[in-house]
């Protein structure tokens, strides 16, 4: 398990977690209902909080991936288990109206294949060639977002070097 898992608590529920004297790992165990109740948080925002656990806990993969599956509306690995990664990486980047880094698209091929053989060996960086090789020989969709992700408002030191 990954020791450093970041739920993006507010101070509120820190407090409650402090009150009533529970750790982050041991909150990672309890039951989405539960979570609620500990944190007096909304039912979404304790899925939310499951979620952000479940996915950190995949090798590799850090808080930014897992708010974005959540963004997606994954909430769960049950929930993506059976779809590709190139499904997942060019839905991906619909949702997000741009072009992702290729780092994002390897990341998606560990998710998928850490959901298929529950191998924690591997590293997004593991699935470059595979990314590479079948870009090569399938390109991307014809409907792929023009706008590249460091030409977006969201990285704005990016668009800021480029200007530079």
């Amino acid at each position: 398990m990954k020791n450093n898992i970041d739920l993006a608590l507010t101070v509120a529920e820190k407090q409650h977690l402090r009150e009533q004297k529970i750790s982050l790992k041991i909150l990672s165990g309890y039951a989405i209902d539960e979570i609620a109740s500990i944190l007096q948080a909304s039912p979404e925002r304790a899925k939310e909080l499951h979620a952000l656990h479940e996915f950190q806990s995949i090798p590799s993969l850090g808080v930014g991936f897992a708010k974005e599956l959540i963004l997606q509306g994954y909430f769960s690995i049950e929930q993506l288990r059976g779809k590709e990664a190139v499904e997942l990486f060019d839905a991906y980047e619909k949702h997000c109206c741009c072009w992702a880094d290729p780092c994002v698209e390897d990341s998606y091929r560990l998710l998928v294949h850490y959901i298929e053989h529950k191998d924690g060996s591997k590293r997004w960086w593991d699935f470059s060639k595979d990314r590479k090789a079948y870009r090569a020989a399938y390109g991307f969709p014809a409907d792929r977002p023009e706008t590249a992700w460091y030409e977006t408002d969201q990285y704005p030191k990016a668009k800021a070097h480029r200007k530079g």
